[in-house]
Protein backbone atom coordinates (compact mmCIF):
# COMPACT_ATOMS: atom_id res chain seq x y z
CA UNK A 1 0.00 0.00 0.00
CA UNK A 2 1.41 3.38 -1.00
CA UNK A 3 1.71 6.29 1.41
CA UNK A 4 -1.18 8.04 -0.34
CA UNK A 5 -3.43 4.98 -0.08
CA UNK A 6 -2.49 4.50 3.59
CA UNK A 7 -3.41 8.12 4.33
CA UNK A 8 -6.73 7.67 2.55
CA UNK A 9 -7.57 4.67 4.73
CA UNK A 10 -6.69 6.54 7.91
CA UNK A 11 -8.79 9.56 6.95
CA UNK A 12 -11.80 7.49 5.76
CA UNK A 13 -14.94 8.42 7.75
CA UNK A 14 -16.23 5.89 10.32
CA UNK A 15 -19.55 4.22 9.40
CA UNK A 16 -22.73 5.58 10.97
CA UNK A 17 -24.14 3.85 14.02
CA UNK A 18 -26.98 2.44 11.92
CA UNK A 19 -24.57 0.97 9.37
CA UNK A 20 -22.33 -0.35 12.12
CA UNK A 21 -25.22 -2.02 13.95
CA UNK A 22 -26.64 -3.51 10.72
CA UNK A 23 -23.25 -4.95 9.75
CA UNK A 24 -22.70 -6.43 13.22
CA UNK A 25 -26.22 -7.88 13.28
CA UNK A 26 -25.78 -9.50 9.84
CA UNK A 27 -22.43 -10.97 10.89
CA UNK A 28 -23.81 -12.43 14.13
CA UNK A 29 -26.85 -13.83 12.32
CA UNK A 30 -24.67 -15.71 9.82
CA UNK A 31 -22.39 -17.04 12.58
CA UNK A 32 -25.38 -18.19 14.64
CA UNK A 33 -26.79 -20.27 11.79
CA UNK A 34 -23.42 -21.81 11.02
CA UNK A 35 -23.40 -23.24 14.56
CA UNK A 36 -26.66 -25.18 14.32
CA UNK A 37 -25.76 -27.51 17.16
CA UNK A 38 -25.54 -24.55 19.54
CA UNK A 39 -29.00 -23.45 18.37
CA UNK A 40 -30.58 -26.85 18.92
CA UNK A 41 -29.17 -27.57 22.39
CA UNK A 42 -31.39 -25.14 24.39
CA UNK A 43 -34.54 -26.30 22.56
CA UNK A 44 -33.71 -29.98 23.08
CA UNK A 45 -33.02 -29.30 26.74
CA UNK A 46 -36.32 -27.40 27.06
CA UNK A 47 -38.30 -30.24 25.48
CA UNK A 48 -36.46 -33.03 27.29
CA UNK A 49 -37.00 -31.64 30.77
CA UNK A 50 -40.69 -30.90 30.20
CA UNK A 51 -41.26 -34.37 28.74
CA UNK A 52 -39.89 -36.00 31.89
CA UNK A 53 -41.77 -33.82 34.39
CA UNK A 54 -45.08 -35.76 34.00
CA UNK A 55 -43.17 -39.02 34.41
CA UNK A 56 -41.25 -37.92 37.47
CA UNK A 57 -43.88 -35.84 39.26
CA UNK A 58 -47.37 -36.95 38.29
CA UNK A 59 -49.43 -37.41 35.10
CA UNK A 60 -52.46 -35.89 36.87
CA UNK A 61 -53.51 -32.78 34.85
CA UNK A 62 -54.50 -30.94 38.03
CA UNK A 63 -51.05 -31.42 39.57
CA UNK A 64 -49.25 -30.52 36.34
CA UNK A 65 -51.44 -27.48 35.73
CA UNK A 66 -50.70 -26.14 39.22
CA UNK A 67 -46.92 -26.32 38.79
CA UNK A 68 -46.75 -25.58 35.04
CA UNK A 69 -46.04 -21.79 35.25
CA UNK A 70 -43.07 -22.20 37.56
CA UNK A 71 -41.71 -25.29 35.79
CA UNK A 72 -41.90 -23.79 32.28
CA UNK A 73 -40.29 -20.53 33.41
CA UNK A 74 -37.54 -22.33 35.33
CA UNK A 75 -36.69 -24.59 32.38
CA UNK A 76 -36.68 -21.57 30.02
CA UNK A 77 -34.22 -19.85 32.38
CA UNK A 78 -31.92 -22.90 32.48
CA UNK A 79 -32.12 -23.35 28.70
CA UNK A 80 -31.06 -19.71 28.20
CA UNK A 81 -28.25 -20.19 30.71
CA UNK A 82 -27.07 -23.27 28.82
CA UNK A 83 -26.58 -21.24 25.64
CA UNK A 84 -24.78 -18.30 27.27
CA UNK A 85 -21.57 -20.18 27.94
CA UNK A 86 -20.55 -19.91 24.25
CA UNK A 87 -21.80 -16.36 23.62
CA UNK A 88 -18.34 -14.75 23.35
CA UNK A 89 -16.05 -17.78 23.39
CA UNK A 90 -15.96 -18.22 19.60
CA UNK A 91 -14.97 -14.59 19.01
CA UNK A 92 -12.41 -14.82 21.82
CA UNK A 93 -10.78 -17.95 20.40
CA UNK A 94 -10.53 -16.66 16.81
CA UNK A 95 -9.38 -13.17 17.80
CA UNK A 96 -12.61 -11.46 16.79
CA UNK A 97 -12.99 -9.73 20.15
CA UNK A 98 -9.52 -8.19 19.94
CA UNK A 99 -10.35 -6.91 16.45
CA UNK A 100 -13.55 -5.33 17.75
CA UNK A 101 -11.63 -3.52 20.47
CA UNK A 102 -8.87 -2.44 18.09
CA UNK A 103 -11.35 -1.17 15.47
CA UNK A 104 -12.24 1.84 17.60
CA UNK A 105 -15.95 1.28 16.92
CA UNK A 106 -18.45 1.62 19.79
CA UNK A 107 -18.54 -1.75 21.55
CA UNK A 108 -22.02 -0.98 22.89
CA UNK A 109 -23.64 -1.50 19.47
CA UNK A 110 -21.53 -4.52 18.57
CA UNK A 111 -22.45 -6.20 21.86
CA UNK A 112 -26.13 -5.25 21.54
CA UNK A 113 -26.28 -6.82 18.07
CA UNK A 114 -24.81 -10.04 19.46
CA UNK A 115 -27.30 -10.13 22.35
CA UNK A 116 -30.29 -9.50 20.07
CA UNK A 117 -29.23 -12.35 17.78
CA UNK A 118 -28.79 -14.58 20.84
CA UNK A 119 -32.37 -13.84 21.90
CA UNK A 120 -33.70 -14.39 18.35
CA UNK A 121 -32.15 -17.88 18.17
CA UNK A 122 -32.84 -18.98 21.78
CA UNK A 123 -35.44 -16.91 23.64
CA UNK A 124 -37.81 -16.35 20.71
CA UNK A 125 -38.01 -20.05 19.71
CA UNK A 126 -38.65 -20.98 23.36
CA UNK A 127 -41.42 -18.39 23.47
CA UNK A 128 -43.03 -19.61 20.24
CA UNK A 129 -42.91 -23.23 21.44
CA UNK A 130 -44.24 -22.45 24.91
CA UNK A 131 -47.96 -23.01 24.02
CA UNK A 132 -47.11 -26.55 22.90
CA UNK A 133 -45.21 -27.13 26.11
CA UNK A 134 -48.15 -25.67 28.01
CA UNK A 135 -50.33 -28.40 26.51
CA UNK A 136 -47.79 -31.03 27.61
CA UNK A 137 -47.92 -29.60 31.13
CA UNK A 138 -51.75 -29.33 31.15
CA UNK A 139 -51.55 -25.55 31.61
CA UNK A 140 -55.07 -24.07 32.01
CA UNK A 141 -56.26 -22.14 28.96
CA UNK A 142 -56.32 -18.79 30.79
CA UNK A 143 -52.53 -18.87 31.22
CA UNK A 144 -51.36 -19.17 27.60
CA UNK A 145 -51.40 -15.50 26.63
CA UNK A 146 -49.61 -14.47 29.84
CA UNK A 147 -47.06 -17.25 29.31
CA UNK A 148 -46.20 -16.12 25.77
CA UNK A 149 -46.06 -12.39 26.62
CA UNK A 150 -44.02 -12.87 29.80
CA UNK A 151 -41.57 -15.22 28.09
CA UNK A 152 -41.19 -12.91 25.06
CA UNK A 153 -40.13 -10.02 27.29
CA UNK A 154 -38.48 -12.01 30.06
CA UNK A 155 -36.19 -14.16 27.88
CA UNK A 156 -34.81 -10.97 26.30
CA UNK A 157 -33.98 -9.71 29.80
CA UNK A 158 -32.30 -13.06 30.52
CA UNK A 159 -30.12 -12.69 27.41
CA UNK A 160 -29.14 -9.12 28.32
CA UNK A 161 -28.24 -9.95 31.92
CA UNK A 162 -26.56 -13.20 30.98
CA UNK A 163 -24.27 -11.43 28.50
CA UNK A 164 -22.62 -9.64 31.43
CA UNK A 165 -21.71 -12.93 33.09
CA UNK A 166 -20.57 -14.40 29.77
CA UNK A 167 -18.26 -11.42 29.24
CA UNK A 168 -16.80 -11.72 32.75
CA UNK A 169 -15.97 -15.42 32.26
CA UNK A 170 -14.99 -15.46 28.58
CA UNK A 171 -11.27 -15.96 29.28
CA UNK A 172 -11.80 -18.82 31.75
CA UNK A 173 -11.47 -22.41 30.53
CA UNK A 174 -14.41 -23.71 32.56
CA UNK A 175 -16.38 -20.59 33.32
CA UNK A 176 -19.82 -22.19 33.13
CA UNK A 177 -20.17 -22.73 36.89
CA UNK A 178 -18.88 -19.24 37.70
CA UNK A 179 -21.23 -17.79 35.06
CA UNK A 180 -24.17 -19.48 36.80
CA UNK A 181 -23.13 -18.19 40.21
CA UNK A 182 -22.79 -14.63 38.90
CA UNK A 183 -26.07 -14.26 37.06
CA UNK A 184 -28.48 -16.62 38.81
CA UNK A 185 -29.24 -14.10 41.62
CA UNK A 186 -29.98 -11.49 38.92
CA UNK A 187 -32.38 -13.89 37.21
CA UNK A 188 -34.54 -14.40 40.29
CA UNK A 189 -36.75 -11.26 39.88
CA UNK A 190 -37.44 -12.11 36.22
CA UNK A 191 -38.36 -15.68 37.16
CA UNK A 192 -40.61 -14.58 40.02
CA UNK A 193 -42.57 -11.95 38.07
CA UNK A 194 -42.77 -14.12 34.93
CA UNK A 195 -44.15 -17.18 36.71
CA UNK A 196 -46.42 -15.04 38.92
CA UNK A 197 -47.92 -13.34 35.86
CA UNK A 198 -48.98 -16.71 34.43
CA UNK A 199 -50.37 -17.88 37.77
CA UNK A 200 -52.28 -14.61 38.21
CA UNK A 201 -53.78 -14.95 34.74
CA UNK A 202 -54.99 -18.47 35.57
CA UNK A 203 -56.54 -17.16 38.80
CA UNK A 204 -58.32 -14.36 36.92
CA UNK A 205 -56.19 -11.59 38.46
CA UNK A 206 -55.04 -8.69 36.18
CA UNK A 207 -51.46 -9.20 35.00
CA UNK A 208 -50.72 -5.69 33.72
CA UNK A 209 -48.66 -4.88 36.80
CA UNK A 210 -46.50 -8.00 36.46
CA UNK A 211 -45.91 -7.41 32.75
CA UNK A 212 -45.10 -3.74 33.43
CA UNK A 213 -42.43 -4.75 35.95
CA UNK A 214 -40.83 -7.18 33.47
CA UNK A 215 -41.03 -4.45 30.81
CA UNK A 216 -39.25 -2.03 33.16
CA UNK A 217 -36.53 -4.66 33.70
CA UNK A 218 -36.16 -4.91 29.92
CA UNK A 219 -35.87 -1.12 29.49
CA UNK A 220 -33.21 -0.85 32.22
CA UNK A 221 -31.32 -3.87 30.92
CA UNK A 222 -31.32 -2.53 27.35
CA UNK A 223 -29.57 0.62 28.54
CA UNK A 224 -27.17 -0.83 31.11
CA UNK A 225 -26.39 -4.43 30.13
CA UNK A 226 -24.63 -3.80 26.76
CA UNK A 227 -22.47 -1.09 28.35
CA UNK A 228 -21.60 -3.35 31.31
CA UNK A 229 -20.87 -6.24 28.94
CA UNK A 230 -18.62 -4.10 26.75
CA UNK A 231 -16.77 -2.87 29.85
CA UNK A 232 -16.29 -6.42 31.13
CA UNK A 233 -14.90 -7.53 27.76
CA UNK A 234 -12.42 -4.64 27.68
CA UNK A 235 -11.20 -5.39 31.21
CA UNK A 236 -10.94 -9.12 30.52
CA UNK A 237 -9.01 -8.75 27.26
CA UNK A 238 -6.55 -6.16 28.54
CA UNK A 239 -5.41 -8.26 31.52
Amino acid sequence: MTTKQHSAVLTAPLPSLGTLFASAFAREWVIAFRNRADLANPLLFFFSILMFIPLGVSPDPKVLGAIAPGIIWTVALLATLLSLDRLFVGDYEDGGLEQMLASGQPMFWLVLAKIIVHWLVTGLPLTLLSPLLGVMMSLPGEGYMALVVSLAIGTFVLSLIGAIGAALTVTLRKGGLLLSLIIMPLYVPVLVFGATAVTASIDGVPIAGHIAVIGAMLAISLVLAPAATAGALKINLRH
